[in-house]
């Protein structure tokens, strides 16, 4: 027993990306004979990678930090016609951020798949195996060291979304899967144009041997650039949020909430990049302002557009759309004072605040999607002026819904006030105006989730009675409501546990440039 423990542990990193594709291909080949074959394959492939995570980060969190970077270097070689031969190396690794990240899809993955078994009625043909597959892409895209393969696994993951946005609501979906793929396709071009540039200037892909490398000339700006939007786009930044919407509005509510992690995948490239693959090199100041800046629009834009929606999925997709602003200005106020006396005294708590806001937001955000995805299974609508009185007949989805808006408008004793506190006071220090918006936007936030609550869950009895909810439903979104309580009453033991560690691996450039040199 002991010896499969040990060899789970140090193959861990690749268990990780490897179990949902195989089981990928299992569910697909499966449902050929059975479809219902599809969802235990699925459930088993997610609980394992899940265990695999948490292995993995008994390692990193167990000393720490980017010191005890835990890592999986694949090396062979490829003999070519000219008789050549072309070394090839898969590049893998885990410190406090980005084990952080795999632990938060993990866990929305597992509550994903068990929410989809009576929610998904039809197309589990198509259906589990695209979600195997984004949820593989984005485990690569949180786990690689290698410039090349974030590109592949951000493809990964973005055609299987694709395929999911595609897949259900036929009415819409073409429109919307067309926003997604050109956005996913512009930001893959400009991501893969810089990676371009920089391999034709250091002949190496490897992110902490490029770190060391980066001489900041004319080209390496062009590719901070590119990189820089094509991450933003994905993460579903303003003034790139137009996908955003539409893809999270039109698949169903586990995909929505799955979309969420996806996208903060994609924030956690562009930190990365940022920090620990230009960290050595950049005018922090210049680029963290241009974060704040992004912060905010996302914030203030976001919510306003939240504030007049009647499809409750598209008000929330908005709400995905301003937290992000949060997390953006948080640790857009760490890296303008990264290096200076500031952040010791206010810039450390910004970025504590914003990552563990990412925590937080995957948890009440993938909360919110599935009530709404429990509303629509129950009255057959997602229209506020066509939903009332739900409260009557739906109870426990009631207070599910609850706990999530408490949690996403920043409430006590929820967890999203514990991450905002952080942001708020950190910000103040900075600049007290940004800090009165990120206030604001929490009251109008607060504004448009008491709206959705009095036209759905409140009022008379509707005339038709709605379906109950199946149990395996209500499992799912009662475990993430007793995180968003169990979060915010221990804020501390989150922060020494998961967030600490990930923001001093984040901001450690020096540290990370030295992981691992190749020539």
């Amino acid at each position: 027993m002991n010896e499969w423990v040990s060899f789970l542990s140090v193959n861990a990193l690749w268990l990780i990306i490897v179990v949902p594709l195989m089981g990928a291909f299992l569910a697909g080949a499966a449902s050929k004979l059975n479809k219902k074959w599809c969802f235990p394959i699925a459930l088993f492939s997610v609980l394992f990678s899940f265990i695999f995570v948490m292995l993995l980060a008994q390692q990193v969190w167990a000393g720490g930090i980017v010191a005890n970077t835990v890592e999986h270097v694949s090396q062979t070689t490829l003999t070519l016609p000219s008789g050549s031969v072309l070394p090839i190396r898969i590049f893998l690794l885990a410190d406090g951020m980005s084990i952080l990240m795999a632990f938060i899809g993990s866990l929305i993955s597992v509550l994903a798949v068990i929410y989809s078994f009576q929610f998904i009625k039809s197309q589990e043909t198509f259906y589990y195996p695209l979600f195997l597959v984004m949820i593989s892409g984005m485990y690569g895209m949180v786990l690689t060291g290698d410039l090349f393969n974030l590109f592949v696994f951000l493809e990964i993951s973005s055609i299987s979304a694709t395929g999911l946005v595609m897949t259900f609501n036929r009415k819409r979906s073409p429109d919307s899967a067309f926003k997604l793929i050109t956005v996913s396709t512009i930001a893959a071009m400009m991501i893969l144009v810089a990676i371009g540039i920089l391999y034709s200037q250091y002949n190496a892909l490897n992110m902490s041997f490029l770190a060391q490398a980066i001489q900041w000339t004319l080209l390496d700006k062009i590719a901070l650039c590119l990189l820089f939007t094509g991450f933003a786009m994905k993460a579903g930044s303003v003034p790139m949020h137009f996908w955003v919407p539409d893809a999270y509005g039109d698949t169903p509510a586990s995909v929505s909430a799955f979309f969420v992690v996806l996208s903060q995948a994609s924030l956690y490239a562009l930190f990365r990049i940022c920090f620990s693959l230009f960290g050595l090199s950049i005018n922090n100041v210049t680029v963290g302002w241009i974060i704040i800046i992004l912060g905010v629009l996302s914030m203030f834009i976001g919510v306003m557009m939240a504030l007049v929606q009647k499809d409750i999925k598209r008000l929330m997709a908005f709400h995905a759309i301003s937290q992000t602003g949060y997390m953006l200005l948080g640790v857009g106020v760490g890296l303008a004072v990264l290096g200076t006396p500031a952040f010791v005294e206010f810039g450390s708590m910004a970025m504590q605040g914003s990552i563990f806001h990412m925590l937080n937001h995957s948890i009440y955000k993938g909360l919110l999607f599935l009530t709404a995805g429990a509303v629509f299974y129950a009255a057959g609508t997602r229209d506020l002026r066509e939903l009332r009185g739900l409260g009557h007949y739906m109870p426990l989805t009631t207070i599910f819904f609850m706990v999530g808006a408490f949690a996403i408008t920043g409430l006590p004793p929820f967890n999203g006030f514990a991450s905002k506190l952080l942001i708020y006071e950190s910000v103040y220090a900075f600049n007290p105006v940004l800090s009165a918006i990120a206030l604001l936007v929490s009251i109008l936030t607060l504004a448009s989730f008491m709206k959705v609550f009095y036209a759905a869950f409140l009022g008379p009895k509707p005339k038709k009675k709605p379906k109950p909810i199946p149990h395996t439903m209500l499992f799912a979104m009662l475990v993430l409501s007793l995180l968003c309580v169990v979060f915010g009453l221990f804020p501390g033991i989150i922060l020494d546990a998961l967030i600490k560690p990930a923001v001093e691996a984040l901001v450690s450039a020096v540290s990370y440039s030295g992981v691992f040199t190749f020539v």
